[in-house]
């Protein structure tokens, strides 16, 4: 096979700059990689700043916000800050009765306790609900239920 006369064979393809119309001197908005250098983009140049001022060197400022985990209350005092004064305290606890301390108080009479001793749960405070309350401003924080 011979190619026509009017044209000459090329002697190789041509390069990819060629074939896309890349002008090399105009320079690139990406870091190329180097001759022989793999492009997996480390060693590589950061891109330079097209159209755009040098960054300024302004102060940064960070703000820090707390953001409070919820309070699991139970039967012992707990430390937190109160959301009412906004201060750090131990909590007060008070006790209450609550269903288990009826429902023990019915399960003795039931047992055949007599003479008073079925109140005997409303003495123990391990029977009773807690409440949980601010020490510095009396806010009722949250409570336990035992049952």
């Amino acid at each position: 096979m011979s190619a026509p006369s009017g044209s000459p064979v090329p002697s190789a393809p041509p390069s990819y700059e060629e074939a896309v119309g890349i002008n090399m001197d105009y320079p690139h908005p990406y870091p190329v990689p180097d001759p022989g250098q793999k492009p997996d983009g480390k060693g590589m140049n950061p891109p330079p700043y097209m159209g755009q001022p040098p960054p300024a060197n302004n102060p940064i400022t960070v703000q820090t916000v707390y953001v409070q985990q919820p309070v699991l209350f139970y039967d012992r005092p707990v430390q937190m800050c109160c959301p009412s004064c906004n201060q750090v305290i131990v909590t007060r606890l008070s006790y209450e009765a609550g269903a288990l301390t009826w429902l023990s108080c019915g399960g003795l009479c039931l047992l055949g306790c007599g003479g008073g001793c079925c109140l005997i749960p409303f003495c123990i405070d391990a029977l009773k609900d807690v409440d949980h309350t601010c020490p510095k401003c009396s806010t009722l924080l949250g409570s336990y239920k035992r049952l």
